[in-house]
């Protein structure tokens, strides 16, 4: 994906991740009830994200459907990767270092890197 999306759009894309194809209405229904957006707000995020080509939609009578063009696994290596490029100079080992010193790492999540290591060594 070429275009960044802001957080308001993420919130539109969550929900057609979830459900697609959606009309505005529909989508406005499945955002998550502290935006508060109106049907407006919405349709005005979803015009933002087709003219990314982020979506895209169907004519379905008088209304439209849209669906996401951007698989979420994706969008989520690119976002993954630009953190850690603009963060820690593209190398993952300073962002664990940093959550460390932190107590951001639980004993859970150590268990969970460790495993994932030894899966990577074989």
């Amino acid at each position: 994906m070429t275009e960044r999306i802001s957080d308001a759009e993420h919130s539109v894309m969550e929900v057609l991740w979830q459900e697609s194809p959606l009309t505005a209405q529909e989508v406005a229904e499945r955002v998550p009830a502290e935006r508060a957006w109106s049907a407006n707000t919405v349709k005005t995020l979803l015009g933002r994200l087709l003219a990314k080509n982020i979506i895209a939609h169907e004519e379905d009578g008088r209304r439209y459907r849209y669906r996401p063009l951007v698989q979420r696994s994706d969008y989520v290596v690119g976002e993954s990767r630009r953190m850690i490029d603009r963060l820690f100079g593209g190398k993952l080992t300073p962002l664990v270092a940093h959550l460390a010193e932190r107590d951001a790492i639980t004993d859970q999540d150590i268990a969970e890197i460790e495993a994932l290591l030894k899966d990577l060594k074989q």
